[in-house]
């Protein structure tokens, strides 16, 4: 049997086993999460669509590749900008912040203090 397939019954599988639960701290609330899953999968099925907006026309932008190619699902995971959700595993007490643009939230604050673009 695959690992994390529930065993058949009546010859259809019976669901998928998920790992233990914990929560992951996301734009200062509290998001389910399960071992194993990674974090794009946790907030997708918390029913977040949007993981980050875009730096020119502040447009959303979430999960398209799956798989850490297209950089379309990067958020701030604790504290480090850029990181591709799709394919980072979520772990208890990570710290999760939607991202604007390409750089870490407080990078866009400074930038706009100083009257530049971010």
């Amino acid at each position: 049997m695959s690992p994390g397939v529930s065993p058949r019954r009546g010859g259809r599988a019976a669901g998928v086993a998920r790992g233990e639960a914990f929560e992951l701290r996301v734009d200062g609330g509290r998001v389910p999460a399960h071992a194993g899953e990674t974090v794009a999968a946790a907030l997708l099925a918390a029913g977040r669509r949007a993981l980050r907006w875009t730096a020119g026309r502040g447009e959303p932008r979430g999960v398209y590749c799956a798989m850490g190619v297209c950089g379309e699902c990067i958020m701030v995971v604790d504290g480090e900008p850029g990181v591709r959700t799709c394919v980072t595993l979520a772990a208890p007490g990570m710290t999760v912040q939607t991202q604007h643009g390409w750089t870490a939230p407080e990078a866009d604050d400074a930038t706009a203090r100083a009257g530049g673009a971010a």
